[in-house]
Formats: structure tokens, sequence, C-alpha cells
């Protein structure tokens, strides 16, 4: 077994100790997106414009969270249980992306990115990246959906997490592509930022809940099943002293309870803000009518004026 990955029982304070990763592109990653971030809202502020502080707690504390579940003693003990590995798949696909898509980078980066030299260039990529056919087929549902659900049902019940976490770099890409599929899933429902697609309250919310429901249904399937869907971990759970179809049991738990939970967080979001957007139409058109007059209402009166003069 490799020397950095852990032959004794997990503990709270194993799991928070830091360690030193043979790949750690992930918290890499997370402290270049956390420093462009915060020098994009610093520009902002120093220049008197407006940003909200919640949005940059809300993308910092994704960030936060990306380098503690791939960077701290959790990521080596995610290679030797399937119960650890599925807690760091739901955060990365569950419950950082809408940390990170709440905090609106693309606006950010629109609003903070100068006009002018590399700035410049930047922003035309941006934009053209914007109005791109493949942007446009990624954030799909048709095509976003579906690659989340796979993350679950495809790999573990189709048999591929074997041969991919059997390579030597396939434990980080998986976790790599957990969370590009999370947040492609996140982004056309939660995100504030000018996308190709842009769904309706309606579809943001039958998408989440049918992700809810079969996410469930997953967790459900692996807590109730007799049969190990993935050997990978045989080994070396079985050196921690841990039962194998023990350990893929609490990975079911943490799939059933774990993983609704920042599902319903998104669900009562979705409904919020289509409440709020109703709420802000019916008073503009409100607002609209006292003022220019109700085309509908006024036809209905005169309408009743006419029946009250062929009554006198």
């Amino acid at each position: 077994m490799t020397d950095w990955i852990p032959d004794t029982p997990p503990t709270l304070l194993g799991f928070l100790t830091p360690v030193a990763l043979p790949f750690p592109l992930l918290p890499l990653v997370a402290a270049v997106l956390a420093v462009a971030y915060l020098t994009g809202a610093i520009r902002l502020w120093t220049g008197r414009r407006q940003w909200p502080a919640w949005r940059t707690v809300s993308f910092l504390l994704g960030c936060l969270t990306l380098a503690a579940v791939t960077g701290l003693g959790v990521e080596t003990y995610g290679y030797a249980l399937l119960s650890v590995f599925m807690f760091q798949q739901l955060t990365l696909m569950i419950a950082i992306p809408p940390l990170l898509v709440l905090g609106s980078p693309g606006t950010l980066l629109l609003r903070a990115t100068p006009h002018r030299g590399f700035g410049r260039a930047v922003l035309r990529a941006a934009h053209g990246g914007l109005r791109s056919r493949c942007a446009r087929w990624a954030l799909s549902p048709w095509i976003a959906l579906p690659l989340y659900l796979f993350a679950f049902y495809g790999l573990y019940l189709a048999e591929f997490a074997d041969g991919i976490l059997a390579a030597p770099a396939g434990h980080v890409g998986l976790e790599v592509g957990f969370l590009v599929a999370g947040i492609l899933f996140t982004l056309p429902v939660l995100s504030a930022d000018p996308l190709p697609v842009r769904l309706n309250h309606a579809g943001r919310a039958l998408d989440v809940f049918a992700e809810a429901a079969l996410h469930a249904f997953f967790g459900v399937f692996l807590m109730v099943s007799t049969t190990l869907l993935v050997d990978h971990f045989v080994a070396s759970t079985e050196t921690l002293g841990v039962n194998p179809l023990d350990d893929q049991r609490i990975a079911g738990g943490l799939a059933w309870s774990y993983g609704e939970a920042p599902t319903l967080l998104m669900l009562l979001f979705v409904m919020h803000r289509w409440f709020r957007d109703d709420t802000s139409r019916d008073a503009a058109a409100a607002r609209f009518a006292d003022i220019h007059g109700d085309p509908d209402l006024d036809a209905y009166n005169e309408y009743l004026d006419k029946l009250g003069q062929k009554d006198r």
C-alpha cells in the first residue's frame, strides 16, 4: 500500500490533519480561484463600486471547502474507504458548486477585469465562451442532468469505478469530474451570471426535484445492497479493520442523508426566487396599470357600461 495512505482506523483528528499529497491539484485550484476572486472584489471595492459581501463569503467558503476536502487527511482516507470517498464525492458535487455559483464569479470577472491590455483579451475570451455552441451544449439540462446522475448510477452500477480508481491519477481525475459535473448542473439552476442557457423557474425546480429523488434512491440502494459494488476499496478497508459491506452501507447512508440536505436547500432557494420574481413582476405590472391603464380592464369596464346603457 502506498505509504501516505493510512493504515489506522479513521478519527476526526485524522480527517482534519494537513498531509503532503502527491497530486494536490484541487487544493491548488482552490487557492488560485480564491486569490483571483478576492483580487476582483477588492478592485471593485477600492474603486468605490459595489459588490455584495455575501457573494464573496459564499465563493471563498466554497474554495475553502474544496481545499479542505481534497487537501486534508480526509483525502488520504478517501483512497482507503468507500464511505469517505462517497463523502468527498457528495461534497464536490452537491455542497461546493452552490457556494461557488452563488458567488457569481462570471459577473465579477466582467465587472472587475480592466478593458485594456491583457484584460481586454480575457473579456473577449469570456464573451466568446458565453456565445459558443459548446457552452450552450454543456449547460443544457439534457447533458448536465444525465452527466450528474451518471456520476452515481453509471460509475458504480456499471462497474466503471474499479477501472478508473486503479489508474495512477484515477482518484484525482474522478474528483475533478465530480466537481465539473456538479458545477454544470448547478449553474443553470442557481446562477445569476449571464449564461447561454437560461431555465425558467419551473424547469429549475423540476431539475432539482428529479435529482433529489434519484439521488435518494441511489443512497437507499447502497444501504440495502448485500453485494459489494466497488472492489477497489476491499483490501484497504480490511486493513483498517472495517467490514467492506458495512462501509458501503455507511456510504449509502451518507448519500441518502448528507446528500439530500444541500439539494433541499437548493430547492428552497429556487422556490424563494420564483416567488420573489413573480411578486416583483406583479407589482411592476400594477404600477404600470396605475399610470398607463390596463387595456383588458378598460375594455371590461367599457363592456359593463354598454350593458348598463342597454338596461336603461
